[in-house]
């Protein structure tokens, strides 16, 4: 009798572990838009934040890498940028997101997070080359996808965190191809 029982508890132990590990087979930003789907806010909306905080996260951690393995000095200064002003607008991005009750990933996308491991093998002008490729991109999709958020979001606030961004991330990507130009 306890050998049945001790089966049955490790049998429905094992099924609760893979229940709730089922859901982390999914990526952070896949989590947010099934949570998201769930509640009644427009969907162009909540995908725009979803996007826009995976992508910022993104900024973050590879302008951090840039300072610490960017050969040129011009490349530093650009992550270091990067590093704060993607911080910032994060930040205010978290709170408007609360406000609306849109959930937001915690952590960066799978594709996101591929973009940071892979540039975190390369180094010196090899990391330079390719951070920059991939900031002017990056900040090209950026720009559309803010200001298709600017004019055609549902949400006021949503529509004003986009427009007042837009001006800084047109000022990140003419900054990074100067930079590309010049190499």
């Amino acid at each position: 009798m306890k050998k049945v029982s001790l089966f049955l508890l490790l049998a429905l132990g094992t099924y609760t572990f893979q229940a709730c590990n089922s859901s982390s087979n999914k990526d952070s930003a896949e989590q947010a838009e099934e949570a998201n789907d769930e509640k009644d806010m427009p969907e162009d909306d909540s995908e725009f934040a979803i996007k826009a905080a995976s992508g910022g996260m993104m900024e973050v951690e590879l302008g951090k890498l840039a300072e610490q393995k960017a050969l040129n000095p011009k490349v530093k200064e650009f992550g270091a940028m990067m590093a704060s002003d993607h911080a910032k607008a994060n930040d205010e991005l978290k709170t408007l997101t609360t406000s609306k009750n849109i959930t937001i990933p915690a952590t960066l996308s799978e594709d996101h997070q591929k973009h940071v491991d892979d540039l975190s093998k390369l180094s010196g002008a090899e990391f330079d080359k390719e951070y920059v490729k991939l900031m002017v991109d990056d900040h090209k999709e950026d720009i559309d996808l803010f200001k298709d958020a600017s004019f055609n979001a549902k949400d006021p606030d949503v529509k004003a965190f986009a427009g007042k961004t837009l001006p800084t991330l047109q000022k990140h990507y003419d900054t990074i191809k100067a930079i590309q130009d010049a190499m």
